[in-house]
């Protein structure tokens, strides 16, 4: 799996395999910036676990992210401003996570790029 490609380029398709495996990335990395944090001492306060690193982690993580949706979003035959969706309270994050992280993607080629599956 192209790496850089799945987190930097707008361009393309990816199926729900490679999206879970992004979002997984992800997740990785903010779970380590919050222990970082704790070990290092570097929260805001005690009763508050999260610090300078999760709070770097999410800004830096912001692009990749709208990246892996997009191409999730293109894979179901819609543009990634669909992502905008995730703004509506509740059924925002509902319907987002049944169409990219659920639904198959749109079968043969489209106009975001050949199946990836295909």
């Amino acid at each position: 799996m192209d790496w850089k490609w799945l987190f930097t380029s707008l361009d393309g398709r990816i199926n729900r395999a490679k999206f879970w495996a992004g979002v997984g990335v992800m997740f990785v990395v903010m779970i380590v910036a919050i222990i970082l944090d704790n070990l290092l001492g570097l929260t805001f306060t005690p009763e508050f676990p999260y610090g300078w690193l999760y709070a770097l982690a999410t800004i830096v993580l912001i692009w990749p992210a709208i990246v892996l949706y997009a191409k999730r979003w293109h894979d179901r035959d819609k543009s990634g401003w669909w992502s905008l969706i995730m703004l509506v309270p509740f059924i925002g994050g509902i319907w987002f996570l049944v169409e990219c992280g659920i639904l198959e993607g749109t079968r043969g080629p489209n106009r975001f790029g050949p199946d990836p599956l295909g």
